[in-house]
């Protein structure tokens, strides 16, 4: 592998060697949604992606499509499934947006779970820390992502525009189409946009796949068993398939606009791995359990009410509102045999009963301008209802109901030398829940015995908690030209979060994850106090930017796992276990705080030379995490270091892109974890337009992904051994807009 980035670096130097002109860089300009600003006046590290480049690369999950942006990772469930990360924080401390509003569906609730959102005919994703992010969201230690589409039109549409797009990908015999029309019908804003994903089992080397709970049997059926499953080229039940439509409508003037939208999303994907206990394994049930699929159905309702008023007072310039009404579901089910999808969803068919997430929320708010000349100030209010059910045969958690009141300041000003952004936020969480204990009648034992029940009589109490949580968020950047060439930006904050409902609540077998996780009603907010500092530099051609930071976070939640002589200790006394059972065969993970420290840097540099046709840019970029509690341990599950390396090529309308991504290996591993290897990702990508006549045009999008074949894990996936990250994939995209 060595050699691949030999030949990079060589390539390199020789095309820099031959360039024949070079000629000032073209400045783009890219527009946050948040606080109207251009990019280079946010003092806040940012990463904008375009709708452009998402439209014309792979489909894949929200992490995946953003895993190659620095400080930005992914942890992964299959190819369905990949939850962001950004500087080694994951879950809950990373808040996932739409257009502003915080998506609430149920990932927070498992690692298996998809973060919903529809990636199609979209604008950008924006990746935001920060003062900035403040005003929008609670909790986000790790930041925001926000997708940002224009469903509901804040400015008239000129023309009409119809696009039409087609995908084929080779990992998985894979096809997607999607559509999207807008236009502005007797002064009304029309938006339409429908996409239709159909992906199978996706490719995997052969000899991916790792059963470390099956290493130690010593049986030579097991063992050929073992090595039949690992030689396939494929993940069983790894299959995804999703649907997604959206219409909105809105009317503009110089008073604002105002406007609506509904959002679906229905999907079916296959869960490639699920844990069992280990009384499932006694006699022939694995047998019986040889042929079984786990799959996931999703159904999202999403109702949107946005505008905004234009007062132009003395006082307020313009008010922002908002109401959203999501109702969310997820069902888990279990089918014996190689059922159709159609068939899937027969009772008739299903080993176990489904279980049903939940989530029914409204939110609503406003965000009130009340800028001037002197500086850009905004005050937000927020207020959601979210009612969080588990329903069914794996229900680890009681329903719970959370309420959020907020209230948000952001000012922005520019001084002479250095220009200052600071924001402040103000939240108050109510988490209502319960935990149920069983009662068993030990007494009645023999009883039962001689009736042949199998089954244990007991009573369930109920015990009731309701948590009030007050936080308060700040966040304060500096930025100031050093000279023509440097820039130095400087940022503190201090974010607070609340537990999750699942962290306070939890108290069942999670067979996603392979352990019977226990939640901690006394888990207090973590607090984290975060220091970043930044160098940009920009001379001509040559560019580069070098960030550290360092995060102190006080109170941090984490899963433990029981030791494995924990582990034993409970299986010698099951009968004994009576707050919660024998665990039921599974790894005990306890919800846990303790003091961390996550630490990191960041830096790339390159150079755009102007050739005599088009424009090549070459560059190299690391980013490097660590997490240590203070007591010296490791932070589970922490993303390792990478360096990536990248060639492109643009003309006109032609784009060429190669991406060699090299992540190393992860030593510094938790308790109870295992080393991950490293792997090298290399990726091509090529695009072509032809302009078909003064009004349409057809983009052809070429892509290569693991180009190299590797077997690839993400170390912060919790089924890394038994899910491997997809094999070598081909794939083309037709994008037609007229």
């Amino acid at each position: 592998m060595k050699n691949y980035k030999i030949t990079l670096i060589v390539l390199s130097a020789f095309i820099t060697n031959i360039a024949l002109a070079q000629e000032e860089i073209e400045e783009i300009i890219v527009t946050s949604s948040y606080i109207d600003q251009t990019l280079s006046e946010i003092e806040n590290p940012l990463h904008v992606v375009s709708g452009d480049d998402i439209s014309s690369s792979a489909s894949q999950s929200l992490g995946e499509s953003i895993d190659d942006l620095l400080g930005v990772s992914s942890t992964d469930f299959g190819s369905g499934v990949g939850q962001p990360i950004i500087r080694g924080m994951s879950g809950n401390r990373v808040k996932i947006l739409n257009n502003g509003m915080v998506v609430r569906d149920v990932s927070g609730l498992g690692a298996d779970h998809i973060n919903d959102v529809d990636l199609s005919n979209i604008q950008q994703i924006e990746v935001v820390r920060g003062p900035s992010s403040l005003l929008y969201s609670n909790g986000s230690i790790g930041g925001i992502i926000n997708v940002v589409d224009n469903t509901i039109a804040r400015e008239d549409f000129t023309k009409p525009e119809l696009r039409i797009g087609l995908e084929s990908q080779s990992v998985n015999d894979g096809d997607t189409h999607d559509f999207s029309y807008q236009n502005n019908i007797g002064g009304l804003n029309l938006s339409l946009a429908y996409k239709d994903s159909q992906f199978g089992n996706f490719d995997i080397p052969r000899g991916a796949v790792i059963h470390r709970e099956e290493e130690h049997h010593d049986d030579g059926d097991d063992e050929e068993e073992d090595e039949h499953e690992e030689d396939m080229g494929y993940l069983a039940n790894s299959d995804f398939e999703s649907e997604s439509r959206r219409v909105g409508i809105s009317k503009t003037g110089e008073w604002g606009y105002f406007g609506l939208s509904a959002n679906k999303i229905e999907s079916l994907y296959g869960i490639p791995f699920h844990g069992e206990g280990h009384e499932e394994h006694e006699g022939h049930e694995e047998e019986e359990h040889e042929d079984e699929r786990i799959f996931s159905t999703t159904d999202s309702d999403v109702f949107n009410l946005e505008g905004a008023y234009a007062l132009n007072n003395s006082l307020v310039k313009r008010i922002d509102y908002f109401f959203r009404d999501s109702d969310y579901s997820l069902t888990e089910q279990h089918v014996e045999g190689e059922e159709e999808h159609e068939d899937e969803h027969e009772d008739e068919h299903h080993s176990e009963g489904p279980t049903e997430f939940k989530n029914d929320a409204k939110e609503y708010g406003a965000i009130f301008d009340l800028s001037n000349n002197d500086f850009s100030q905004k005050m937000v209010i927020n207020i959601a209802d979210e009612d969080i059910s588990i329903i069914g045969e794996e229900a680890f958690m009681n329903p719970t109901d959370n309420e959020e009141k907020s209230f948000g300041y952001y000012i922005s000003k520019q001084f002479d030398r250095f220009h200052t952004d600071f924001g402040i936020r103000y939240d108050r969480i109510s988490r209502a829940g319960s935990l149920s204990h069983e009662d068993h009648d030990e007494h009645e034992d023999e009883d039962h015995d001689e009736e042949g029940h199998e089954e244990e009589e007991h009573e369930e109490e109920m015990e009731y908690f309701d948590r009030d949580i007050n936080n308060t968020s700040l966040a304060l950047s500096l930025g100031t030209e050093i000279n023509d060439y440097l820039n130095l930006n400087f940022g503190y904050a201090r974010v607070e979060r609340a537990p999750s409902a699942v962290e306070l609540f939890m108290n069942g077998p999670h067979l996603a994850t392979g352990r019977f996780e226990v939640g901690n009603t006394k888990l207090d907010s973590e607090t984290s106090n975060n220091i970043d500092i930044t160098f940009e530099y920009q001379n001509g051609s040559f560019f580069g930017e070098f960030t550290y930071f360092k995060n102190d976070v006080d109170n941090y939640i984490y899963l433990r796992d029981e030791t494995e002589e924990e582990h034993e200790e409970h299986e010698e006394h099951e009968e004994e276990e009576e707050e919660h059972g024998d665990h039921e065969g599974l790894i005990l993970a306890n919800y846990l705080q303790n003091d961390a420290e996550i630490n990191g840097y960041e830096f790339q540099f390159g150079r755009v030379i102007d050739l005599e046709r088009g424009n090549l840019t070459l560059s190299f970029s690391r980013d490097s995490v660590s997490g240590e509690f203070k007591d010296g341990n490791n932070i589970p599950r922490m993303v390792p270091a990478r360096n990536m390396y990248s060639i492109s090529y643009s003309e006109n309308d032609f784009e060429l892109k190669l991406n060699l991504k090299d992540v190393q290996e992860q030593g510094n591993i938790a308790e109870g974890e295992t080393k991950t290897e490293g792997y090298e990702m290399l990726d091509l990508r090529f695009n072509k337009t032809y302009s078909l006549n003064s009004e349409s045009d057809l983009r052809i999008s070429l892509f290569a992904n693991n180009v190299l074949d590797e077997v690839a894990r993400n170390h912060s996936s919790f089924v890394k051994d038994e899910v491997p990250l997809p094999g070598r994939n081909y794939g083309i995209k037709f994008n037609y807009n007229f």
